[in-house]
């Protein structure tokens, strides 16, 4: 059996009989793709039989550098997959895997979020420009309600960008002020829209749309088809450029910024976690860290400490008189 046999065969199990979604499928065939063009060109393996520990290790150190540690474990997990699929099936006889142990310890970085001042800036831009267009009708205007909406959708509900995008017009319901979302592993969760403001809007960008075109789907391109995570990215980063933005921002710091600012506010961090689609509460935990630096950051400003010289080297001490 040829390396490309087996990725072919374990692609067919993964979509007709795990019946992975598309966007893992769509991860498993590049990373195996870029295993099997790493074998061919560098270690002259095409055969699954000429496969051994001594090529996966070289092919796992070259990964190293050009990616980061988290890339570099997702594609050794879509490795580890094949090779347990291979052996299940008999196809080879030992998992090459089980005689290699790969750690890969990923640096801790917390999530960047948008400062307020930023954020405030950003949306005084956007509604600024709508007011200033004066053709309601245009294509223009209609492209800048559609991204302002899917902005506001974005920070209202804490979702990813490509559940935005995937959203259908039936999985939003403007009249209750709901949005069901479908996340990570097909976990589905509902979540509230209650600012008046981005119902408002939602429905002005609802009203704009024909009824006829989008193929079901709630936020459209110019060509009535999905609008793509990567127009939203393109088009958040204009926007920002053009609000004169100090900073790089993505969709994603959105989803951040929401978290990170419902802790500060005290809310339950459970409820975020739900928010957020997270399945396991320890991911949600990372945004306490966040949080924990404002804090530091909030108590370094204002502690009365700050008043108090005496300790502090070179200031004299301070002291208090009785009248």
């Amino acid at each position: 059996m040829t390396v490309q046999e087996a990725i072919t065969q374990f692609l067919f199990h993964c979509q007709y009989e795990k019946n992975l979604s598309p966007k893992t499928l769509k991860a498993y065939s590049i990373d195996l793709r870029q295993f099997r063009t790493y074998l061919e060109a560098e270690a002259g393996v095409t055969q699954l039989e000429a496969l051994d520990k001594s090529a996966l290790r070289a092919y796992i150190k070259s990964l190293f550098g050009p990616l980061a540690e988290k890339s570099v474990k997702r594609k050794v997990a879509t490795l580890k997959a094949l090779f347990r699929h291979l052996e299940r099936e008999d196809e080879i006889e030992v998992n090459p895997f089980r005689k290699i142990d790969v750690r890969i310890k990923e640096k801790k970085r917390l999530p960047r979020t948008i400062p307020l001042p930023e954020l405030e800036r950003l949306y005084g831009y956007l509604y600024r420009r709508k007011e200033e267009i004066s053709d309601k009708d245009s294509l223009a205007y209609r492209a800048l309600i559609r991204d302002i909406a899917i902005l506001e959708f974005l920070f209202a509900t804490g979702a990813r960008v490509a559940e935005a995008c995937s959203l259908a017009t039936a999985d939003i319901d403007l009249n209750r002020g709901q949005a069901r979302i479908l996340g990570k592993g097909g976990r589905e969760r509902i979540l509230p829209l209650w600012d008046e403001d981005v119902l408002n809007l939602l429905r002005e960008y609802l009203a704009l749309q024909d009824p006829e075109e989008g193929n079901g789907h709630f936020f459209r391109n110019r060509s009535g088809n999905r609008l793509s995570e990567q127009s939203v990215r393109v088009g958040l980063r204009k926007h920002a450029k053009g609000a004169g933005l100090r900073i790089t921002i993505t969709p994603h710091m959105l989803r951040h910024t929401l978290a990170t600012l419902l802790l500060e506010e005290g809310v339950d961090i459970r409820y975020i976690q739900h928010l957020l689609g997270h399945s396991s509460i320890a991911t949600t935990q990372i945004y306490t860290e966040v949080g924990e630096r404002g804090q530091r950051m909030v108590l370094a400003g204002k502690h009365p400490r700050r008043w108090l010289r005496f300790g502090s080297p070179g200031q004299p001490r301070q002291t208090t008189t009785t009248p």
